[in-house]
């Protein structure tokens, strides 16, 4: 192909700065328009349609392909089309989008440079704040994701106890989905896993959650070997927290492993220090990223000192160019000095009871059988247990798809874990439930029909 040729083939679809539309335009998403030729254009040149699998839509054409800007809780598409927005990122707007102390602490920051060949005192500042919030917390390090920073942490933990076997609870990243029968994505497990030698795989173990006989199963199998526990929790389960995590503790401590907890939705959701905080119970090592820094690539691995000593000189080599990149810290600063100062914990657990009450008392009223389960900050939806082969006879699979295509149809953004984030309103919320009724009722006829 020439250079004159791929110059063509960049040319722009429309200008996406451009967020107006008429009637018309709002009406042709559905035949394959603005949204839909982006999403067109990202397959061609992007394996899965997208850098992030999840982000990747797959409820075309109700789905937006691209969006293209958003504010406090909504988000626009490249038709202009509006939705109000629970994806958030998925996961780490927690704030909202275009957050003023944050944009503000950004823009400061961009004036006085981004990344330097020594470190910058910002990392000194955030770091002694997650020290402060955090109750695992002695020492920090900093990098960009969170699945980076927990194979760090299990790097950290290998090399603390000198064995090798790793036990994984939940989803920990790409980077770690290398136990046969784990999590390959969120929600999705895979008996085999591509492009990881079965040498490398047989030193991960999948567990389920809350499964404490499988876990002391697996303790027996390998004996002194299992150098870590890493748990991300199951968060359409949480109500089983306070008799799980205790026993996480009490079994790993009792065999010389140590515990990680994966805080990269947990924390700064459901307590600043997320679960550690919230059930009493305090990790060797944890990871937070989704909510410290209002959507800015940061993670951090924070773990008691005599752990942490071992990335220090002499350790565990753990190093990244841009782990102390400014602006992201800049953002963190002004993202956890707000959360103290107004209370956001507080906050989104209000506004996630209001919303997904509101939501379940929908789906109780039509009989509709889905539901909201979990910690009101980080919910997932899952069928109603109570519905099991209720009356209509019809299988449940694809109602959740169903119901969240149309959501999209009535201008709401949804995922299989839902978030509410500090800029939701009452008003917001309200209007969200008055779409999602229609979404309800739209719902309901197409069941009909079947």
């Amino acid at each position: 192909m020439t250079a004159e040729r791929k110059m063509r083939g960049t040319e722009t679809v429309r200008d996406v700065r451009n967020h107006g539309s008429t009637d018309e335009e709002g009406d042709s998403i559905r035949n394959g328009t603005t949204s839909q030729q982006w999403n067109n254009r990202l397959n061609k040149v992007i394996p899965w349609g997208s850098s992030t699998c999840s982000k990747a839509p797959e409820l075309l054409p109700e789905e937006p392909g691209v969006i293209v800007r958003g504010d406090g809780c909504r988000v626009w598409d490249a038709d202009g089309k509006e939705y109000i927005d629970f994806r958030n990122g998925l996961g780490p707007v927690t704030l909202g989008y275009r957050f003023p102390a944050v944009d503000e602490a950004l823009r400061r920051q961009l004036d006085s440079g981004i990344s330097f060949g020594h470190p910058h005192p910002l990392e000194a500042e955030v770091a002694e704040m997650l020290c402060e919030l955090i109750p695992c917390a002695d020492q920090v390090r900093f990098l960009k994701t969170g699945g980076e920073a927990v194979a760090a942490a299990i790097r950290i933990a290998r090399h603390y106890t000198g064995r090798d076997h790793i036990v994984q609870v939940g989803y920990n990243g790409w980077l770690n989905s290398l136990a046969a029968g784990g999590s390959q994505l969120p929600g999705r497990a895979a008996a085999q896993v591509p492009g990881v030698p079965r040498e490398l795989s047989s030193l991960h173990h999948a567990a389920a959650w809350n499964d404490i006989p499988a876990m002391e199963r697996l303790f027996a199998d390998y004996g002194g070997q299992i150098a870590a526990v890493v748990v991300a929790a199951d968060y359409a389960a949480m109500q089983e927290g306070p008799a799980y995590y205790p026993a996480l503790r009490e079994l790993a401590g009792k065999h010389g492993a140590l515990l990680i907890f994966d805080e990269i939705v947990t924390g700064f959701r459901i307590a600043i220090g997320g679960v550690q905080e919230y059930f009493g119970v305090v990790p060797d090592l944890a990871v937070f990223s989704k909510g410290i820094a209002n959507g800015m690539p940061l993670s951090a691995i924070a773990g008691r000192k005599e752990v942490m000593g071992c990335c220090d000189r002499g350790g565990v080599i753990i190093t990244s160019t841009f782990g102390g990149e400014t602006l992201s810290l800049a953002a963190a600063k002004a993202c956890i000095n707000t959360y103290v100062e107004q209370d956001v914990v507080t906050g989104l657990w209000k506004r996630g009871e209001s919303m997904w009450k509101g939501l379940n008392a929908l789906f109780e009223q039509r009989d509709i059988p889905l539901s909201v389960q979990g910690f009101w900050p980080c919910p997932a939806f899952v069928n109603r247990p109570d519905m099991e082969g209720k009356a209509d006879g019809r299988p449940k699979e694809g109602i959740r798809e169903r119901f969240f295509r149309l959501a999209y149809r009535h201008g709401v953004s949804l995922y299989n874990i839902s978030y509410v984030n500090f800029s939701h309103g009452e008003p917001d919320i309200d209007e969200a439930l008055t779409r999602l009724e229609k979404a309800c009722e739209e719902l309901n006829r197409w069941r009909e029909s079947r």
